[in-house]
């Protein structure tokens, strides 16, 4: 691993970035796909909370506006050579008013957890963390008078959570100024603690890749009618036998180069009666991979949608009463598309599966998954950061299963990333767009810095 840069020259503010992020995510900047849902007003509440949180920032670097409320910031630095696009986003998914949340979900408070005094709230990993992180990192350097190697442009977007169109435009922004990253960094992979059975050290997960997001469905059409008078195989009927159908009927499993690479740096780290077992597989990708796709599929959801493409059945519709049969029944499917599978093939998949030509298929949103990122400099430069301020993780490259704004970016860079700086334990990740979201003050504290080094250490 290389070296990069010197050390930190002035530690971020810990207060700071703790009120910070209490400040934002007081702000609820929901999105929503229908724009006349969305609160502009709340979400012009936050930018001025931002700049009121990190002046500096404002004033010093340059801002170009993306989408409705979307920021593209670059900081010039000694050399345009190798610009740097670190990234985030400003919205959050809506709080389900009936989950039993701990404390308000928008009340940014801080309480004791399993991880210590922490910050509770919808955002705080999720990605306002990340927002205050890399604003604090730049505020504390422009405070101690620094000038990054490279041009650093910080990328919010506004409407990620909503596949949105922020990200997109800032794309076309940066292709327009003729700007090609050498690194893009967003939101994804995490220090997760508990991540395999038996392995007590921290992953330290930089996600190189991201599975493709596509929305699927499967619609069945009928006569409908009174529901005294029933008649079989309706649409209802049908499209229950469908889902039925493709959930016996996964995806083929396989360990990608990521997975397997991720195995290898872990193995020294299983439990002692495993070690033997992977010793003789590890050089040996042909044999490796069949053992780690059965383990993988063996340890839980996690672990086992890192092996194959998913679908999950999240939206029903049919009858608008109860005593109505549906002349249409609805099913959405949500399909995250491995790497080496494509949309075509996934829709092919599900229409042998389905085996009922009186269904339709119809693609609602096409994603296909990102292209692999390598594990060069820029990478190193990732795990070296990892290493100096949580030396407890094992430094690791994955596929990433959610999507973030950073896919769009692969089209001017083939160097994109994905990686939270911050401690995350299992019960943290499952809060994630659930209830009880919350972020350790000491670890988001450490995150900040973590963002402050990566700058420093820009290659010259």
């Amino acid at each position: 691993m290389g070296h990069y840069g010197l050390r930190m020259t002035a530690p971020p503010v810990e207060g700071r970035v703790v009120r910070a992020l209490q400040a934002l995510v007081r702000i609820p900047t929901v999105s929503d796909r229908d724009p006349a849902r969305v609160d502009g007003d709340a979400f012009d509440r936050f930018l001025d909370e931002l700049a009121t949180q990190f002046p500096l920032l404002h004033e010093r670097l340059d801002l170009t506006r993306v989408g409705t409320h979307g920021l593209l910031f670059h900081w010039a630095g000694a050399s345009a050579e190798q610009p740097v696009v670190l990234m985030a986003h400003l919205d959050v998914v809506p709080v389900d008013a009936d989950a039993p949340w701990q404390h308000e979900p928008f009340g940014g408070e801080i309480h004791d957890s399993p991880v210590g005094p922490a910050i509770w709230g919808r955002g705080t990993l999720d990605d306002k963390g990340c927002v205050a992180g890399i604003c604090e990192a730049v505020e504390s350097l422009l405070e101690a008078g620094h000038t990054p190697a490279q041009d650093v442009w910080l990328s919010f977007g506004c409407d990620e959570e909503v596949s949105g169109a922020a990200a997109v435009e800032a794309v076309e922004v940066l292709r327009d100024r003729g700007v090609t990253p050498w690194l893009v960094l967003d939101e994804g992979g995490a220090v997760a603690g508990g991540a395999f059975p038996g392995v007590k050290a921290p992953l330290g997960v930089i996600g190189v890749t991201e599975k493709g997001t596509t929305s699927l469905e499967l619609v069945a059409e009928g006569r409908g009618g009174h529901a005294s008078t029933p008649a079989r195989n309706g649409p209802t009927a049908r499209i229950a036998r469908a889902i039925l159908r493709i959930e016996k009927s996964p995806f083929p499993a396989s360990a990608p180069a990521p997975t397997l690479e991720l195995v290898r740096r872990l193995a020294p780290h299983v439990p002692l009666p495993l070690r033997p077992v992977l010793k003789p597989l590890l050089g040996r990708a042909d044999r490796l991979a069949p053992v780690v796709t059965r383990a993988l599929l063996a340890a839980g959801p996690e672990a086992a949608a890192m092996t194959r493409t998913t679908v999950a059945a999240t939206t029903l519709s049919g009858s608008p009463a109860l005593n109505v049969i549906a002349s249409t029944a609805k099913a959405g499917l949500n399909v995250r598309v491995m790497v080496g599978d494509t949309v075509a093939g996934v829709v092919e998949h599900i229409r042998k599966a389905v085996a009922d030509d009186s269904i339709r298929i119809d693609v609602v949103e096409s994603g296909e998954p990102s292209p692999v990122s390598p594990m060069d400099e820029a990478f190193e430069l990732l795990e070296d950061c990892i290493g100096e301020v949580f030396p407890e993780a094992v430094a690791t490259p994955y596929v990433m299963m959610a999507a973030t704004d950073s896919r769009h970016f692969t089209a001017i860079s083939e160097h994109v990333y994905r990686f939270a700086p911050f401690r995350m334990t299992k019960a943290q990740r499952q809060a994630i767009h659930s209830y009880d979201e919350h972020i350790g003050v000491a670890d988001l504290v450490d995150g900040a810095r973590w963002y402050q080094l990566l700058i420093e250490r820009l290659p010259r």
